[in-house]
């Protein structure tokens, strides 16, 4: 999947051109505020694009291509923070409308952040020995966001299920796959199973009767439905692999979920990413 061209279908040509003169160095988002010149996040920097400030017609564009035309059909989503589109997350800012005290939805957008995946084989090459002898056990990534935990973890499945292991992957958000059609756009292995856009609590359900899963693995664990899902998983005879905001595990010690997950043996290895300029740097700590 080429996350770029997908991202700049979105785009007006104007603002398309205006990225693509900036050269040829793969960005990890791209920025769009009201008002402000476009901005390219590469390196973990993010750096202005020369030229005009974007208009509001531009921003609403790009949020009616990204949702078909339709943002109430998109509503659940943004209300979440979000719109996913063919593999890409499209973060948002703007003004929240509020119906008895919960949130009901969105208007005067300001903000867009469109992350783009991609694939990096190889990555997990000079650990994956040591974190699969004699078998998988239940692993954690963590890292701060937008360090690549999603990307680690989208190798760390293709790896595994290429290697013959049941990988069933419960892709919440469609980041993971990239699904259009039933097909997906990231290679994810030969043993691959994908279950899109079902919420963790019923999907982990309908993977452990249907599927006869070796792994279940899932992005961005954070809300206390959660930590059930992960109760549920462990005793079943099938290994969790997941990942998680947070700089390292005694960071995440202090908030009380992951506190809770630890204390309880949950995870037997945390896979921590880090960035050392631009380099990513990846520590496997095991557990007793």
């Amino acid at each position: 999947m080429d996350s770029f061209e997908t991202a700049c279908q979105l785009l007006s040509s104007p603002l398309r051109r205006r990225i693509e003169a900036f050269g040829q160095r793969q960005p990890e988002e791209i920025r769009l505020r009201l008002l402000r010149p476009p901005a390219l996040v590469i390196n973990g920097r993010e750096l202005e694009l020369p030229g005009d400030r974007l208009s509001e017609n531009e921003l609403n564009q790009v949020l009616e291509r990204a949702t078909g035309a339709s943002l109430h059909a998109a509503m659940p989503g943004i209300i979440s923070g979000y719109i996913s589109y063919k593999g890409l997350r499209i973060g948002l800012c703007g003004s929240g409308i509020m119906n008895q005290g919960q949130l009901a939805g969105f208007r005067d957008f300001s903000s867009l952040a469109i992350r783009l995946p991609r694939e990096c084989q190889g990555i997990c090459d000079g650990f994956i020995d040591r974190l699969t002898q004699p078998g998988l056990e239940n692993t954690l990534i963590v890292s701060p966001p937008g360090l690549g935990k999603t990307t680690l973890l989208r190798e760390l499945i293709r790896v595994l299920s290429d290697r013959g292991t049941r990988v069933a992957v419960l892709d919440e958000r469609n980041e993971l796959s990239a699904s259009t059609g039933g097909k997906q756009h990231f290679d994810l292995g030969r043993c691959s199973d994908v279950l899109v856009g079902v919420p963790k609590g019923k999907g982990v359900g309908m993977l452990l009767r249907g599927m006869n899963p070796q792994v279940i693995a899932m992005d961005e664990i954070s809300a206390g439905e959660d930590k059930q899902v992960i109760e549920r998983i462990i005793g079943c005879g099938v290994s969790i692999l997941a990942s998680a905001h947070g700089r390292e595990r005694h960071d995440m010690l202090r908030r009380p979920m992951y506190r809770d997950l630890f204390e309880m043996g949950a995870f037997s290895n945390v896979l921590t990413i880090s960035r050392d300029g631009e380099t990513r740097r990846y520590s496997l700590e095991r557990l007793e």
